[in-house]
């Protein structure tokens, strides 16, 4: 998808679209009826590299650390017009999101729940990872626009500057395990976990050189995540380590490993190809050009798909087997995407205004 600027970067669709996958299948595969069907969220993969599937909520920590690398793109050696950028970003995000919101609440009203408790938590949404069915990670999004600025002026002033804030951020996360007992809510659900990976995005921008082509060193790097992340997801992964809330120190450094890995990846491969906008790869840029209307409206449909499937075509209770029919279900959510695009999101993107302008003169 173009910017307002007209920079259109198929590599990044390519990431995002990877992005939405990880997360529809980590619903698909655990969340049919309830929880850890029909795969047990015990379950790990002998296949270690497919543990990302099966902890596919870390499909956000890629989303997370792909929004800051992209605005270190398009903001490079740029000046910004902080309000413009900021209603561009209401233009994208809020539009399609209170549809969402819209259709959960007529949700919540036929099952007989208290509509001013869901209304409460939408009020309340703004501050705090209220609002359901993944939105609540626009709320994180939204807070990181709120500091973008500290990180542009940071990076004028140095490249490594802005690794204070992933410092601050392993600090609080370590203070409040140390209060609570647990930092598992902080780190995957508000800015104090999302703010390192951000940073990285934005860090490993400006050092994306040092990846362009290095094929083995970056694949290295992704296969040495994958195989930590199976080691997680053996412990138990997201609910079970060992319990949920998790009491797993772990989770004090996890948003930063994964945001330093992500990144990698992310400075690899858009340094390293140029996909092209045709053919197979033009088809995953599309998907990613939807990724952010199959990351809100699939919740409306996966586990309902997952369901289907294993009720009257098949038991997908096999890892393997389920992940195929979430791949299938999946690129039926494309039909969605694009009409969600095209008829609640394109509009608003017609009133957008360019925000940045060039640097002055050293």
């Amino acid at each position: 998808m173009k910017s307002s600027s007209g920079e259109h970067y198929v590599a990044l669709d390519h990431v995002r679209a990877v992005a939405v996958y990880m997360v529809f299948a980590w619903h698909f595969l655990h969340s049919n009826g309830f929880p850890g069907s029909p795969v047990p969220y015990k379950y790990a993969p002998a296949v270690f590299p497919l543990a990302l599937l099966d902890e596919g909520y870390t499909g956000v920590a890629l989303f997370m650390t792909l929004s800051g690398y992209l605005f270190a793109k398009l903001l490079d050696g740029k000046r910004i017009r902080y309000g413009w950028f900021v209603w561009n970003r209401v233009l994208r995000l809020f539009p399609l999101l209170a549809v969402a919101l819209m259709l959960t609440g007529i949700q919540v009203y036929s099952r007989g729940d208290s509509v001013s408790t869901y209304i409460s938590y939408i009020a309340w949404g703004a501050l705090l990872p209220s609002l359901p069915n993944g939105a609540w990670s626009i709320t994180v999004e939204f807070h990181f626009y709120l500091v973008l600025p500290l990180f542009l002026w940071m990076l004028r002033r140095s490249r490594w500057l802005p690794i204070n804030i992933i410092k601050l951020a392993l600090a609080a996360r370590t203070l409040i395990f140390l209060d609570r007992g647990g930092v598992q809510a902080y780190a995957y659900y508000t800015i104090v976990g999302r703010i390192d990976q951000f940073t990285l995005g934005m860090i490993l921008f400006q050092f994306r050189s040092a990846f362009a082509r290095r094929h083995l060193l970056s694949i290295g790097c992704l296969l040495a995540f994958s195989l930590f992340y199976w080691v997680f997801d053996l412990r138990g992964g997201f609910y079970h380590n060992p319990s949920y809330p998790s009491t797993n120190p772990i989770w004090i450094v996890l948003p930063t490993i994964e945001g330093l890995a992500y990144a990698v990846a992310i400075a690899w491969y858009d340094s390293s190809f140029s996909p092209s906008n045709r053919g197979a790869s033009g088809f995953v840029g599309r998907i990613g050009s939807y990724s952010y209307s199959i990351y809100l409206l699939h919740f409306f449909v996966v586990f309902q798909a997952a369901r289907f499937v294993s009720e009257y075509v098949m038991n997908i209770s096999n890892f393997y087997l389920a992940c195929l029919w979430s791949f299938g279900c999946f690129l039926l959510m494309m039909p969605i995407g694009y009409l969600s695009f095209r008829f609640i999101e394109a509009p608003f993107l017609a009133f957008r205004k360019r925000y940045t302008l060039p640097a002055p003169a050293a």
